[in-house]
């Protein structure tokens, strides 16, 4: 991506190196969540759905030393995060007056190892997430190395798309979408709850998908394999691909973040029309998603 000469974002806190505390995070857990979760598993051979569930509900604080000092590699990311939020926020700004809205733009928090968001207790093994209760997206740096390193998802625009896709969710709480999906997760069965969970992941893909296309007209950021980068991330974020490599199977029923090809799909639809109109995922039926 072309990031240089553009603003960082005022909207970012940095808690690196500080202590988090609480307990049980009940955040939206967007790209991240069966992500760490997954790789956790996987390098030990267990279920990924089963260590996640243990993460979110027995996450305690982790003390991180006094004389933590980042990496110079860390601080690359610290910075690319800063612009693509900075980004995120122009490009939403604009998307809402369209619609005749204002946008209030989310704050980022930069963490290391646990963090206190407003929806609980979250360590970084929950992975980047988005909390609505106090509009703010959280990210351990550290996840985009374990991208790149475990999973092979690695590439500027894959990191823009984890952000993009947690920004995503902050739009749909801006919209209503996020209150209203709770609340009919809340009143149905755990299969049904799962698949409304699955169309709001893909609908804030899409809108990852949405935010890439404006970026790049307002900036020019894309270069070549930029997109695929995108969509290679997406492919290996799918339930379906994260369960096979886990433990050998999927279980359809238990996905609550798409599988692969509609996770490609959908970001691929948003980055190739632009427009948000497009991003019904509540309106078809479940199979043609």
């Amino acid at each position: 991506m072309r990031l240089d000469g553009r603003r960082s974002s005022n909207n970012v806190e940095d808690r690196r190196g500080a202590l988090g505390r609480g307990g049980k995070i009940a955040g939206v857990g967007g790209i991240g969540a069966l992500v760490i979760a997954a790789l956790v598993a996987w390098l030990s051979g267990g279920n990924p759905l089963d260590v996640l569930t243990q993460q979110t509900q027995t996450a305690t604080s982790q003390e991180i030393s006094g004389d933590y000092k980042p990496t110079e590699k860390e601080e690359q990311y610290a910075e690319f995060a800063k612009k693509i939020l900075a980004g995120t926020e122009d490009v939403w700004t604009e998307e809402f007056r369209k619609l005749g809205l204002e946008y209030e733009a989310p704050k980022m928090v930069l963490f290391t190892g646990a963090v206190q968001s407003g929806c609980g207790q979250a360590t970084s093994a929950v992975g980047p997430f988005y909390c609505g209760a106090d509009k703010t997206l959280y990210i351990d740096l550290s996840f985009f190395e374990q991208m790149e390193k475990q999973m092979g998802a690695g590439g500027d625009f894959a990191y823009a798309y984890v952000i993009a896709h947690e920004v995503g969710h902050h739009v749909q709480n801006l919209l209503g979408t996020l209150s209203k999906t709770h609340e009919a997760m809340a009143r149905t069965s755990e299969k049904e709850a799962n698949r409304i969970s699955v169309r709001t992941e893909l609908q804030a893909d899409f809108y990852a998908g949405v935010w890439a296309y404006h970026d790049n007209k307002m900036f020019g950021s894309l270069e070549p394999g930029d997109i695929e980068e995108g969509l290679n991330a997406a492919s290996k974020i799918g339930d379906d691909y994260l369960q096979k490599q886990a433990q050998g199977y999927a279980v359809p029923d238990s996905f609550n973040h798409g599988r692969s090809d509609q996770r490609v799909r959908w970001l691929e639809k948003g980055a190739s029309t632009g427009d948000i109109r497009s991003g019904d995922t509540f309106s078809p039926s479940y199979d043609s998603l």
